[in-house]
């Protein structure tokens, strides 16, 4: 089941390795209980939502220490793939529905995931300064910006000046409007040769 990421991510450890192989048992489990991904797209997770998520780490390679926001996480994603590859870096996943960020938490807890600390939070109310913001369509990004403006760290540590790091699908122009001139856009199929991936991309924003 993990083959795909494998593929791509071919020098996780054994403790990564079997992280990842968990996440099946455990989403399904969950999902049987709380919907957190669509009950058609389950036997995908592995693409849809896992590879999927760690896109952003193609972006870029977070140094030890980093501190990264997933702003509406859902029931963990991007922010459980991302703190699983990223193992020293950590992750806070905030989400308003209370019951998503409940799966998000019991994933955690069944593989030992450490650096990762799910809160049932508005974005509006995060006080905390991270050096990235992740998410994963949740809203347009002018709006998104407005909210997590507040909470990007001055001080960069990374090669890549702290910022929002935000996946889309479909056509993204409009929204880059505003910020055409410092936002830069990737395409996935750039990294990933699956035919779901064509119309993917990342986004970075530096603020």
């Amino acid at each position: 089941m993990i083959d795909i990421i494998l593929k791509y991510f071919p020098n996780l450890s054994v403790e990564q390795q079997q992280q990842i192989t968990a996440l099946d048992a455990l989403y399904r489990d969950w999902n049987a209980k709380i919907n957190v991904i669509s009950r058609k797209d389950i036997d995908n997770l592995y693409e849809h939502h896992v590879l999927h998520s760690m896109a952003i780490a193609r972006m870029v390679n977070f140094r030890p220490g980093t501190t990264i926001l997933d702003f509406g996480t859902g029931g963990g994603f991007p922010g459980i793939p991302l703190a699983i590859l990223f193992p020293d870096c950590q992750f806070k996943l905030i989400d308003g529905t209370g019951k998503k960020i409940r799966v998000a938490q019991e994933v955690c807890n069944a593989i030992n995931l450490n650096n990762c600390q799910p809160e049932h939070l508005r974005g509006e109310d995060e006080k905390g300064r991270y050096d990235f913001i992740v998410s994963r369509a949740v809203m347009p990004l002018p709006d998104l910006v407005k909210i997590v403006r507040k909470n990007i760290r001055r001080e960069s540590r990374n090669a890549l000046p702290n910022g929002i790091l935000c996946l889309k699908g479909g056509n993204v122009e409009g929204e880059l409007q505003p910020f055409r001139k410092i936002a830069e856009t990737a395409h996935l199929s750039q990294w990933f040769s699956e035919e779901w991936f064509h119309e993917k991309h990342v986004i970075y924003l530096p603020l």
